[in-house]
């Protein structure tokens, strides 16, 4: 049987255009103009693929994969995006989806994504492996045996996780239970989910279930009910009782990513379950036990976030009783050829291509390039070439130039606006520098501060000097350019 299509678009023309090329290639194909219609046609058809536009009337296109994910759906999407979308996009494959293709586009450009995402369907486990790192070969040393999932070897294998790999170890030793929590820090990106589900293989909870979900990416009504359940009639559209993940886990695994954008009244109820180990779904009369262990995630520093009291206290003290940072790409650089490579194997096995591995010049040249966006970002960038250009060998022409300048592109643009050519005042360059060190690292001032070598304090003191604060201490740039 014909894979089948699933196009969402509220412009007609855009529909009619995708229906009759993608029929002449022999998929079946279906319509709807809307998200609520989508998502009616998805709840009645098992669609291979869905396309959709991500801005739409009603129920957007981020919500329409969300909704699919929360169902259990592993359906791949890809999502049309203006380019002034292009972020919300990138966004939107953290959440899942399968890639994002810019408005307008070549209907070539289109069918080469769908041929894609269809046979990464059609490859063993193809959606179902997380998109931060490859699979690489297992090392040469044989981990012991309950260590011997993918996602630990992953970390195993690449030199700078290797504190990581450690700590991993420890817990995989220990007789602790699952009352145990983990909560792992590092910047977006970076592989904490990798990390999440390398705890889940280390740990008796393996032969359990592993359940995740995004705080960030769910309204918080909603997240109360998908984590604790709901009684039938507990709300309007509760028209049947529904299990949360803390039952739905068993003795499994529960990973909360982004925990430190979940509101303060959820964080209560949450620190409730974990110091009772009880839990009630939402309008339920009953508690049920809680079995799970919990591993929590964030990009955030919690304890700036305890300051501006956005997140509770004793909250973050029973997350951490085992604390595992993430270290940004750039600082692990001896990972880069492994993680490139593992790439370009897993992305020539989805897409029938035989692109060789990178070579020591090239690959010098991608070590200079600090990676915002960590193996996200390295992925996503591959990703592109590969499907686009579908290369025998890597080359510098295929990366963006921002790449190979070595610079953040949104770095670059602020040294640009700043004037640093030429000849140039003192206090013209250190305000430049220190307004570039923070675009580096992503505005995280305590991370800057330790860069530049100065107190915390004392980089608020310049900013305000140079008018680049409001009177809450925030960035006004970083919030204009946000």
């Amino acid at each position: 049987m014909n894979p089948r299509i699933l196009i969402v678009d509220d412009e007609a023309t855009i529909r009619a255009s995708l229906l009759e090329a993608l029929a002449a290639d022999g998929y079946e194909t279906d319509a709807a103009e809307s998200g609520e219609e989508a998502l009616a046609r998805c709840h009645a058809t098992a669609y291979d693929l869905v396309v959709t536009d991500l801005k739409l009337p009603g129920v957007s296109g981020l919500e329409i994969l969300q909704a699919l994910r929360n169902q259990g759906k592993q359906t791949p999407v890809i999502m049309m995006t203006a380019y002034g979308d292009v972020d919300t996009a990138v966004s939107a494959m953290r959440l899942g989806a399968y890639d994002f293709i810019p408005k307008p586009f070549k209907l070539t450009m289109l069918r080469k994504q769908v041929r894609a995402a269809l046979r990464a369907t059609a490859e063993p486990g193809g959606l179902t492996e997380v998109a931060e790192a490859p699979a690489p070969a297992a090392p040469a040393v044989a981990p012991a045996s309950n260590l011997e999932g993918q996602y630990m070897r992953m970390i195993r294998v690449c030199p700078g996780l290797e504190k990581v790999a450690r700590v991993l170890e420890k817990i995989g030793a220990s007789r602790s239970g699952n009352d145990t929590s983990i909560l792992i820090g590092g910047e977006s990106g970076s592989g904490k989910e990798i990390v999440a589900r390398a705890i889940h293989e280390v740990t008796s909870a393996r032969t359990e279930r592993f359940m995740e979900i995004n705080c960030a990416a769910v309204p918080e009504t909603l997240l109360e009910s998908e984590l604790f359940g709901h009684a039938k009639g507990a709300f309007t559209d509760a028209k049947t009782a529904k299990e949360g993940l803390f039952e739905l886990a068993g003795a499994g695994t529960i990973f909360l990513d982004e925990i430190g954008e979940m509101g303060i009244l959820l964080q209560s109820r949450l620190l409730r379950v974990l110091e009772n180990r009880r839990c009630r779904r939402v309008g339920g009369k009953d508690d049920y036990e809680v079995r799970a262990r919990i591993v929590a995630a964030t990009n955030r520093r919690l304890s700036e976030a305890i300051e501006a009291g956005t997140f509770r206290n004793d909250l973050y003290y029973r997350l951490q009783v085992v604390e595992i940072d993430v270290p940004p790409l750039r600082e692990r650089p001896q990972d880069l050829e492994i993680l490139v490579n593992g790439f370009l194997r897993e992305l020539n096995a989805q897409l029938g291509l035989r692109t060789e591995p990178i070579d020591a010049g090239l690959l010098e040249t991608l070590q200079r390039y600090p990676w915002p966006g960590n193996v996200r970002e390295l992925k996503n960038v591959l990703k592109r070439i590969m499907i686009l250009e579908e290369p025998e060998r890597l080359a510098e022409s295929h990366f963006p130039p921002h790449v190979l300048n070595g610079r953040n592109p949104r770095a670059a643009g602020r040294l640009a606006a700043q004037g640093l050519t030429g000849l140039q005042p003192l206090a013209d360059v250190e305000r430049a520098q220190i307004l570039y060190t923070l675009e580096m690292t992503e505005n995280n001032k305590s991370k800057a501060a330790r860069i530049l070598g100065i107190s915390r304090q004392t980089l608020r003191e310049k900013l305000r000097q140079y008018g680049e604060v409001d009177d809450g201490g925030d960035l006004k740039a970083a919030e204009a350019e946000a």
